[in-house]
């Protein structure tokens, strides 16, 4: 008798039943929410009829004849069905030469031995075979082993400053850091996510994009390319220069605001391109050309979204009374209103020019890595990555967290991504082009929560994380895609695997060369004590702490418990609870910094508020963390030799440890206390907001120097 359960559809359309959650505890997923996301996904289940069509549609979709096989370099792989009488294949590598690949019987093949895309010639029947290196591209490929080891900076882009940056950091001020870091010897910059986003008209986040393939033009510098009299004739026709100056003195970026002005300046640079040098209009000629279909693609929903802000609508394209699903929509749009396509796609250019440039500077400072690009795990289902691919899309799911410690009922992030069956009947393009474009632009990317590329954890748009659940994407397929690009590309991968990570998943990913990354205030054992800087991963990236936890000064003050007990109303024995754990874990630190380096004082124990008067008076004060007064006075010189020996010590401990690369966040190389972005709040932190000093730059140069001699000392000989 067949089996036509619920469970046995929830599996079949890849949705695990079963579950392991952060503490380590079996869970299973209720009928009601495998009802939801099965009725989401149109694979009706409400009975065993409905059930049995599912069923079938699932299995036709399975077996479909696929456009893209992947394999590993000399392996055997699997003949699609419709090749299995093949008597004769063929190869063809991607410069037309040709290769007999021998049959081994059972329906396999063995692959060539070079890596690469090939063209299979199966009785006048095409098929694309992506072969796989063994491993991605890697820190010690890419320092030729000259050195064992490599050293850098993490930043958020537009934390940054400069003179006339209008309010927000951009491509000029990461290359002059990116210039100082490769002139005291560092080798790599990994910045925050740079796609492209939907107009902004309130809160902002560079994991939300619109498009993870193209750029986010706000944050490029026009005088890199146009040079600076042009800019200056721009900001004089617009008339923002005293408003731009007032954005630029900030301690916070207003994104409304800094998107507004920086847009009316950047279309007076459109109109005046016109009379730019010969040179640069043909170099705007060959982006388009070589851009093609689908940046012309991009521009015009992009276009389409500046229309519906203007019009007081929606910018997702799924709301606007035209029908954006059907491809003639886009076009008639394109012909209608042809400037302001022309316009999107001027700005694209700008910022990949501008990109280019910043990542020349880092290569003729001496960096051997350059600039990390940041990869968002998904994007808005509104936006033009969803429009472009919009047959191949998580349609009506949301991508989010289960419950955990940190997050009682999950997270909803309000993004979406690809289904596994999209991916595998576009032929993995949609994922190869994505990689290829981020890849290209520097020589290394971190993947935001590599956890995805096994599962995802997806809920029905509109409802809690309780009611959503894992879904499996092809883990294989996309890590073999993954090497061969970043050999292609001559990029390291980094994938960031903290949070709930399932059992095996980081031997894999270490297997494929992908490293994960350890942060110091989770690499602990099982007592919750720090781990010695010798117990650390060999194939991760050693970092002090990330965009998503308290700078160290700030996490030793106790200041994101603060935050947190006021976002969510904690009552005093909760907030003191958490200060005095908080305490304890201040002084494990301090212990494991005495032990690793003798030399390391520890601080006054004073600085956090374990008293319950304290605590009640943390919950009572008005607590606007905009006004945070974040860094350190340069005359408050005690203050500053202890916070700087205090830095120096972190970055010591890091260093001991086997790390191919240790990343340090900016916050942390500058003492400082604010936390870049509050996990599950939204007003009442200022996320993503918070800009650094204009002096940073010169507060560095000390740390930088520390950095490149104690790594030269812990080199073996």
């Amino acid at each position: 008798m067949s089996d036509f359960s619920l469970e046995t559809l929830a599996r079949a359309a890849g949705i695990s039943v079963q579950w392991t959650d952060a503490y380590g505890q079996a869970r299973s997923l209720s009928d009601d929410a495998l009802h939801g996301l099965l009725d989401t996904m149109k694979l009706p289940a409400h009975d065993a009829a409905s059930r049995q069509t599912s069923l079938r549609l699932i299995e036709e979709r399975d077996h479909a004849r696929p456009s893209l096989v992947t394999v590993d370099v000399g392996d055997a792989f699997d003949l699609p069905s419709f090749a299995r009488g093949a008597t004769s294949i063929t190869a063809y590598d991607e410069e037309g030469r040709a290769q007999t690949l021998p049959l081994l019987g059972d329906g396999q093949c063995q692959a060539p031995a070079h890596y690469g895309y090939y063209q299979l010639d199966i009785g006048n029947q095409p098929l694309m075979l992506a072969v796989a290196p063994q491993r991605c591209f890697s820190v010690g490929d890419c320092l030729e082993l000259q050195t064992l080891r490599a050293w850098g900076l993490s930043a958020q882009v537009y934390s940054l400053r400069h003179p006339n940056d209008g309010g927000v950091g951009d491509s000029r001020a990461v290359a002059e850091l990116t210039a100082t870091i490769g002139r005291a010897g560092g080798d790599a910059l990994a910045l925050s996510p740079l796609h492209a986003i939907s107009p902004v008209a309130g809160h902002y986040s560079p994991y939300s994009p619109s498009h993870r393939g193209f750029l986010n033009w706000l944050h490029a510098d026009p005088a890199q390319i146009l040079g600076a009299p042009a800019l200056d004739a721009a900001i004089h026709r617009s008339g923002i220069a005293s408003t731009g100056q007032h954005a630029q003195q900030g301690k916070l970026v207003d994104w409304p605001v800094v998107y507004a002005l920086r847009r009316n300046l950047f279309r007076i640079l459109h109109q005046q391109f016109a009379q730019a040098p010969q040179g640069l209009r043909n170099d705007l000629e060959r982006f388009i050309a070589e851009g093609g279909d689908a940046l012309s693609r991009h521009a015009r929903l992009a276009a389409r979204q500046s229309q519906a802000v203007m019009r007081g609508e929606s910018t997702s394209w799924k709301t606007w009374q035209e029908n954006w699903h059907n491809e003639a929509t886009a076009n008639a749009f394109a012909q209608s209103h042809p400037t302001a396509v022309d316009f999107e796609i001027f700005l694209q250019w700008l910022a990949a020019r501008c990109w280019e440039k910043t990542c020349r500077v880092a290569r003729d400072a001496g960096q051997r890595i350059g600039l990390i690009w940041d990869l968002a795990v998904g994007f808005e289902a509104g936006g033009g990555e969803a429009w472009a691919w919009r047959e191949h899309v998580l349609e009506g799911l949301e991508l989010g967290a289960p419950p955990d410690a940190f997050n009682p009922t999950g997270q909803s992030w309000g993004i979406t991504s690809y289904s596994p069956w999209g991916l595998k009947a576009s032929g993995f393009r949609p994922f190869i082009e994505l990689l290829r474009a981020n890849m290209a632009r520097g020589g290394g990317i971190r993947i935001d929560h590599i956890i995805g590329f096994q599962h995802l954890w997806v809920l029905p748009k509109g409802r809690p994380s309780t009611e959503g659940g894992y879904v499996h994407q092809p883990l294989q397929d996309l890590l073999r895609l993954t090497a061969l690009e970043s050999w292609r590309q001559q990029c390291i991968v980094i994938g960031e695997d903290l949070g709930t990570v399932p059992e095996g998943l980081r031997d894999v990913l270490a297997a494929r060369g992908v490293l994960g990354i350890d942060v110091l205030l989770f690499t602990r054992d099982k007592n919750g004590d720090f781990l010695a800087p010798g117990q650390w991963r060999k194939n991760a990236v050693a970092m002090t702490t990330t965009h998503d936890l308290p700078p160290l000064m700030g996490w030793r003050e106790g200041l994101d418990i603060e935050q947190l007990a006021k976002a969510h109303g904690w009552d005093d024995g909760k907030l003191q609870q958490s200060m005095q754990a908080r305490k304890k874990d201040v002084a494990r630190l301090d212990e494991a910094l005495t032990i690793a380096s003798p030399s390391f004082r520890r601080r006054p124990e004073s600085s956090l508020n374990t008293r319950p008067e304290d605590t009640k008076s943390v919950l009572s004060a008005s607590h606007d963390v905009s006004g945070l007064d974040s860094g350190l006075r340069r005359n408050d010189g005690e203050a500053i030799q202890a916070a700087t020996q205090t830095c120096n010590s972190y970055v010591e401990y890091l260093i001991q440890t086997p790390s191919p690369l240790i990343l340090i966040p900016l916050e942390d190389a500058l003492a400082r206390k604010e936390q870049p972005n509050l996990p599950g709040t939204v007003d009442s932190h200022p996320n993503w907001q918070h800009r650094l000093p204009d002096d940073a730059i010169d507060q560095l140069q000390p740390l930088l120097q520390s950095i490149g001699t104690s790594l030269k000392e812990a080199m073996p000989a």
